[in-house]
């Protein structure tokens, strides 16, 4: 058993690359304490830190990575740990979180943390680690061996796209079972060496993407803001939602892509490069968040005609914000 304090990490899951590296960053820093992951989706956060209670709080630090959460009660839970003893880190890059704790949520007394949209949350506990690690005169090579991982999470989070397999390596994360992700990329080499349980989800992601992108152009429906110009175009798909968006941004001029996932019922948002609505406000007016051009949220609809449904909904809501 490792000494020193238990370490949790909770991080957003269950196939995200960045909130999975964010944890394989700490498991690294952290090597030779007592360590747990567990990875949470936006919702499930506020029931999985409200369940989370430390045998010895004194002893223990709780890492909260690319999540953030919603329920005042979650506030008031880990509120009573740190009176406890408990050492609690934050550190994430969303746009909505960033937002709520200006207008005043999310005021947790933390350890420490790191709120910051610059960089994806895997990056920015990276920094932060090897800064400690520099201050404390440590000595981690087990860290500083996962910095390509890192620059790729970033890289395909931001979409930004610019370092080579970034997108690949995301896609084959989500083609596996989350243990078996994380296990893989906690093993990864510094030269992001493709394991046979990597090629093996890739050549699954193929016939995947397919047939996902088939739903997602059977079920279609586009619906316009006002006299903006501005396109919803709603479908429904089985994950890759990034994926269809991409394949379709050459079909529209200014347009917003809420993709329904069947498979987590959630809403996967994306816009074509020209749009310029703000998709992190998009997403907080239906309970969910992000980033200004990728944000996710939930949404109650019917399942006949879903997408005609989030069409005109999210349409309503842009037409008040527009004033068209």
């Amino acid at each position: 058993m490792g000494s020193g304090r238990r370490v949790t990490v909770v991080s957003h899951g269950p196939n995200c690359l960045d909130g999975l590296t964010c944890a394989v960053v700490a498991a690294r820093y952290f090597a030779g304490r007592r360590f747990e992951p567990v990875f949470v989706s936006n919702r499930e956060i506020d029931e999985a830190l409200q369940r989370y209670e430390p045998t010895n709080p004194d002893d223990e630090e709780l890492w909260i990575t690319d999540i953030s959460w919603r329920e005042p009660a979650t506030d008031l839970h880990l509120d009573s740990l740190i009176e406890r003893g408990l050492r609690l880190y934050w550190v994430d890059h969303h746009k909505s979180a960033i937002d709520r704790r200006a207008e005043g949520h999310l005021k947790v007394p933390f350890t420490d943390f790191v709120l910051d949209d610059t960089y994806a949350a895997s990056r920015l506990l990276y920094e932060y680690l090897c800064r400690r690690m520099a201050e404390r005169g440590e000595s981690k090579p087990g860290l500083r061996a996962v910095h390509n991982l890192v620059m790729m999470a970033d890289d395909v989070d931001r979409w930004v796209l610019r370092v080579p397999r970034s997108r690949e390596l995301a896609l084959a994360v989500r083609a596996m079972e989350q243990a078996q992700a994380y296990r893989v990329l906690l093993a990864m080499d510094s030269n992001i060496t493709y394991t046979a349980e990597v090629e093996a989800a890739l050549e699954r992601v193929t016939e995947a993407l397919s047939a996902s992108l088939s739903m997602a152009e059977d079920t279609r429906h586009v619906a316009r803001v006002g006299a903006s110009g501005v396109a919803v175009v709603a479908a429904e798909c089985e994950d890759y939602a990034g994926e269809i968006a991409d394949r379709w941004n050459a079909d529209f001029g200014e347009a917003v892509f809420a993709l329904y996932d069947r498979r987590s019922d959630a809403i996967s948002l994306r816009r074509t490069p020209s749009c310029t609505v703000d998709l992190s406000r998009l997403a907080a007016a239906f309970g969910g968040g992000g980033h200004a051009a990728a944000a996710g949220c939930q949404m109650v609809t019917s399942r006949a005609d879903r997408s005609a449904e989030i069409a005109r909904k999210m349409v309503d809501f842009l037409s008040r914000e527009t004033g068209t």
